[in-house]
This record gives C-alpha cells, structure tokens and sequence, in this order.
C-alpha cells in the first residue's frame, strides 16, 4: 500500500510539455500484456513525450507534435484530418500551420480552420469542431495519439483551450458537469476549454484515437481538477 501511494503521490503534472502523464499503481506497467479482461486499469493524466530510440508503451497517451506561436482570427476552429498514401504527399499539401504526423500505420495531416476550409490532396477522414478558443494572442496545438484499453480512464482534468478528439477504433465517454459526451469508431467529439472533464473508455475493444488541444501558448496545456464526476459513463 505505501508503494502505491508514493506513485500515486509522484505522477504530477508536467505544465507545457505534455497535456497528460500516464499515473498508475505500481503493477500497472506490467499490465500492457495482459488481456482487456484481467488487466490492471490505467490511470491516465495526459500524453507524454517519448525520446528518440526509446520504446513506446503499448498502452498510453503519447504526444506526436506540438506547434506554438499560432494566431487564428476566428472565435471558433474546426480541425479537419485527413490521410495521405506517403509523407512527401502530405508535406507537400500542408498549410504553414498544418501538422503532419506518422501513426498507426497511416500518414495524417491535421489542418485548422473554418468548416468549409478549401484542402487538396489525401483522403477526407473527418472535421472535428467547431473547437472555441479562448481570448488569446498567440496559441498552441498539442497533438497526440492514445490508445487505451475498457474501463481505463483519465484523471479529473481541465485544459485552457478546447480539446478533440477523432476516434480510429473503440469508444469513449467524457463526462463533464454539463453531461457524458459518448464517441465511438469513426466519429468525433468536443471539449470546452476551462471544463473539467474524466474520460473513460467504455465498451470492449481498446480505444485508439487522435487527439488535439489547443490552448493559450502562455499557459500550460492542462491541469489537474477537484472537481467531482456523478459516474455518468458507468451508467
């Protein structure tokens, strides 16, 4: 129990360089192998980065890039996803403040603007939004990908700018004060900025998504919260 407790006590939150880090009990990192049935429920405070050369957790929040220093004019963005069949492809199709990344097996470019947002090349994959921004000067998007197992979920958490997410397989709940927003393969969701939130992977399939916050650049992209969730995605 005191080994518990010290890394419950040690998993805090690492302001502007990631929006999550994975926090579980001390037999959790062995429980990667483990079947979605018998394994150890990770606890999940946001995306952490991974350094070159070092292997990736099976399971987790992992962030794939970050871009800083971005205006936008409108109150509200959408974040279109689309796929490329290479990175040249996608590279060379990308605005100055898209985002291009290599995951799960498939090229994605990530391109922010209004919902009618003229874009050529690749494939269509979805249009996540409208995504409310707060009042700011310049802005930051974190862009990460996860991928957890049922009954998994995230700690009580808050992020100054809106959060995104597309689902590539699996399903999830977020429960906020407002309510339980459900997602599943294929689909999309939203987050307010400044709502507190629990995420919770439901269903029986592990839960692989994108996901993206966008936040004031000079503040961190997440924080811890005290507020309490009713269990809605239990029901």
């Amino acid at each position: 129990m005191k080994a518990i407790r010290a890394v419950i006590a040690a998993c805090i939150f690492v302001s502007g360089v990631s929006i999550l880090q994975t926090c579980t009990n001390s037999t959790a990192l062995h429980a990667q192998d483990s079947s979605p049935t018998t394994h150890e429920h990770l606890l999940v405070q946001g995306c952490v980065n991974i350094p070159p050369g070092q292997k990736r957790p099976e399971f987790g929040c992992f962030s794939l890039a970050t871009e800083s220093g971005l205006r936008f004019s409108e109150p509200a963005v959408y974040w279109h996803v689309r796929t490329f069949p290479n990175r040249a492809a996608a590279d060379a199709a990308k605005s100055p403040t898209g985002i291009v990344v290599e995951e799960d097996g498939r090229v994605w470019l990530s391109e922010f603007g209004p919902r009618d947002l003229a874009l050529e090349g690749g494939q269509a994959v979805a249009v996540v939004g409208p995504m409310e921004l707060p009042k700011a000067e310049l802005y930051a998007v974190v862009l990460g990908y996860a991928v957890m197992r049922p009954n998994d979920r995230s700690i009580v958490h808050v992020h100054p700018g809106p959060e995104g997410w597309y689902m590539i397989s699996g399903e999830q709940c977020l429960e906020t004060p407002a309510g339980a927003i459900r997602a599943t393969a294929g689909g999309t969701a939203t987050a307010l900025p400044n709502v507190p939130m629990e995420l919770t992977i439901t269903g029986t399939a592990v839960r692989k998504s994108l996901v993206l916050v966008i936040h004031d650049s000079s503040q961190p992209a997440g924080r811890p919260s005290d507020w309490k969730p009713l269990g809605l995605c239990a029901k």
